[in-house]
């Protein structure tokens, strides 16, 4: 079974993007699902930690309603879905699942009940920051105003609990991190992060965090982007500027989707980043398994690609379609097929269970 924790497609589908089809510079549409033999993602409604609290809660609303939309449109392949067990069935009639998260808890506002009414559409686990500090939480960017979880982020900490929802601490600051494993009743998650003992990057996760989410019955879902992976990626003379020109390039296109021009001009900028940037790959990813399994434990590590929401893949994981040369690494370094079942996605199915079963 494959299953991955973190994938920033509802974003792409507001660029009008159609998953139907195999789009020629896209990490993730329903061929390529196919192809890479996915049984099931959580598709993360991404809110940017500057927009304001009204614009993120409509904005989450819209990447809501085109998810919904896109299932509708390929009722054969694909299906929002709401629980590991509604998962299973989908798996054996080949159905490809859609789970929902939200990254950035900025659109619940101030407000459980928002928080409650995403639960009640189909949000299985809100990533409490992203790259800012927000109303519940510092980030790991930040780090500055609440000296790790606010008053409202507890009373959140405590609703997610009573839901049923998955507490997920990636981009959490450290202190927010240590704040949820001693407030949350239930296993929490980081649903797109690396090990820090090998790339130094903020959001990545210490040996005693990872050790702490095993103890505490949770789950890391190993990020694919390269930043995370090593702390080599791009300090090649020229790659540093060109990774600052993309980020321009894309940000030109966010703003306007629809035109051509702008498409052309990212499509462009994704070839030479490909081309011309040192990427670590698929061994590396596999390393940071490896590490994260010694520390948490091999019950609770899976893979949270990130695909959609990084600037370049990979080596050997340009899109999801190539998903089976991870599956490969990982049998070339003796682990079990009962174990890359776990580590595919068994272990995702697992958690979710844990948190829904501490609700009832």
């Amino acid at each position: 079974m494959i299953y991955d924790s973190h994938m920033d497609t509802p974003s792409q589908l507001i660029r009008l993007r159609n998953l139907g089809i195999d789009n020629p510079h896209a990490h993730v549409d329903f061929p390529k699902l196919k192809a890479g033999g996915v049984d099931g993602a959580f598709f993360a409604l991404y809110t940017p930690a500057e927009m304001a609290p009204d614009s993120a809660t409509r904005y989450a609303l819209e990447m809501l309603s085109a998810v919904y939309d896109a299932a509708d449109a390929n009722p054969d392949y694909a299906a929002v879905t709401f629980s590991p067990e509604e998962a299973a069935r989908n798996r054996e009639e080949g159905i490809f699942s859609i789970f929902m998260g939200m990254e950035n808890g900025s659109p619940i506002q101030e407000s459980l009940s928002l928080l409650r009414t995403f639960y009640r559409l189909g949000v299985s686990y809100v990533t409490l920051t992203h790259n800012g500090d927000n109303a519940i939480a510092d980030s790991a960017a930040e780090a500055k105003r609440w000296g790790g979880l606010s008053p409202f982020g507890r009373e959140v900490v405590r609703e997610m609990n009573a839901l049923g929802m998955m507490i997920d601490l990636s981009h959490a600051s450290d202190k927010t991190f240590w704040d949820c494993i001693r407030l949350s009743e239930a296993p929490v998650v980081a649903t797109h992060s690396c090990c820090r003992a090998l790339c130094s990057h903020r959001r990545n996760l210490t040996d005693e965090m990872l050790q702490a989410l095993g103890e505490k019955g949770g789950y890391v879902g190993i990020n694919y982007y390269p930043a995370f992976l090593s702390d080599e990626f791009a300090t090649r003379p020229g790659e540093a500027a060109l990774m600052d020109e993309a980020e321009a390039v894309e940000a030109e296109f966010i703003r306007e989707p629809s035109n051509p021009a702008k498409v052309n001009a990212w499509n462009r900028m994704q070839e030479r980043l490909m081309a011309q940037i040192h990427r670590p790959g698929v061994k590396e990813i596999a390393d940071h398994i490896d590490h994260a399994v010694r520390w948490a434990g091999i019950d609770h590590v899976g893979i949270g690609s990130d695909f959609d929401g990084i600037l370049v893949p990979p080596e050997g994981l340009e899109n999801v379609s190539k998903t089976p040369a991870l599956i490969e690494e990982l049998e070339h370094r003796a682990y079990s097929r009962s174990q890359i079942d776990q580590l595919m996605g068994g272990n995702l199915m697992a958690v979710w269970e844990r948190v829904s079963k501490c609700a009832e």
